[in-house]
């Protein structure tokens, strides 16, 4: 609805002009006159507002408190509500509604976006330069670490972290980040010095995991709202002072190891060649032990067999015993020459032509 202007315009028209001041009253020397608030406030009295200006105030207050009363929220979003800066509730992602007018604030907490965190990693573009050669950089220091058996070693590294409870990253700590920094340092110390340089240098995904467990561990009992997604473990290495002395020992532990596996080598050669002699010479035993075992037990069955049929028949016996034994040894002695022992008229006669026949 329009306001009446023409209608303003006539009452205006109809006004008659107001005669100028005296001289010597009015503003002095021809200065810019004041308003005339009179004259001003007869103009607004012929106004007119239009039938329905209260309908106008009212939606103009419900777009304003719409306006101020409603929020959005991201899909990888959170959204902590403060009513007089006192938290009050965390809303999820899409059209959400608050009490207008800054009464209650809104804060958008990005709980699905990673970050990272870099410890003694240097990202100088020319650090490979001759002009940074022998030179440890800042973040050298960071990474620069004692291991459990009092060496010296170059562990950088790197945490990807995401925020996992928004009311705790805003409300429990008062910089999360520096926090997860400070813990972070901490922590890789802390497994770092509980291992040998040669774990550090060549365990190094057992190495990540220890850590990343333990600095977890620390972030909830801190309470800083944030999770611990990766830990990247870059190339670790021993400082460049110490470098030459660390490749000599290098080189002497692989020579060890040679020589232990070449020794290792023929172990495996004679003990199993010497095992198997040994099981063969016992095998051998057992056996001779069984044969002569049962043999002594079949002499000793035979001779009780012939000692009871002895007691049978003791003359038939040792006689039949007599004559078995001369047919075993009689076969056995060559040539026999049986002569009567009471023989005394014949003269013994040896032949001894066919013993020479036969030593020829």
């Amino acid at each position: 609805m329009a306001w009446d202007w023409e209608k303003l315009k006539e009452q205006q028209n109809k006004r008659k002009p107001q005669p100028p001041p005296p001289p010597g009253q009015g503003g002095g020397g021809g200065g810019p006159e004041p308003p005339n608030w009179e004259e001003i406030l007869d103009k607004f009295k012929g106004t007119k507002l239009p039938d329905m200006w209260w309908l106008i105030v009212i939606l103009a207050v419900i777009v304003g408190v719409g306006a101020s009363s409603m929020y959005t929220v991201g899909t990888n979003e959170e959204a902590v509500v403060q009513r007089f800066g006192e938290h009050v509730r965390t809303t999820g992602p899409g059209l959400n509604f608050k009490w207008p007018f800054n009464i209650e604030t809104v804060r958008l907490i990005p709980v699905d976006r990673r970050e990272t965190a870099k410890f003694g990693i240097d990202e100088t573009p020319d650090r490979d330069n001759s002009r940074y050669q022998g030179r440890e950089s800042d973040t050298a220091s960071v990474s620069l670490m004692l291991t459990g058996d009092l060496n010296v070693a170059l562990v950088p590294w790197s945490v990807q972290y995401r925020i996992k409870d928004s009311y705790n990253y805003c409300f429990k700590v008062a910089n999360p980040e520096s926090t997860l920094e400070d813990l972070s340092e901490a922590t890789m110390r802390l497994v770092v010095g509980d291992s040998s340089v040669d774990e550090v240098l060549t365990e190094r995904s057992t190495i990540a995991q220890e850590f990343k467990t333990l600095l977890q561990k620390e972030l909830d009992e801190a309470e800083t709202g944030l999770e611990v997604t990766a830990v990247n473990l870059e190339k670790t290495m021993v400082p460049l002072p110490v470098q030459p002395s660390y490749n000599e020992e290098n080189r002497a532990d692989q020579e060890r190891e040679k020589i232990i596996l070449q020794a290792r080598e023929e172990y495996n050669k004679a003990i199993p060649a010497a095992r198997g002699e040994a099981e063969r010479l016992i095998r051998a035993a057992e056996g001779y032990e069984l044969d002569r075992v049962n043999s002594a037990e079949g002499d000793a069955n035979r001779f009780l067999s012939l000692y009871e049929e002895y007691k049978k028949a003791p003359e038939v016996t040792r006689r039949r015993l007599y004559l078995e034994a001369i047919g075993d040894v009689l076969p056995g002695m060559g040539d026999k020459y049986i002569v009567d022992s009471d023989q005394k008229n014949l003269l013994p006669f040896l032949n001894l032509s066919d013993q020479k026949e036969a030593i020829k």
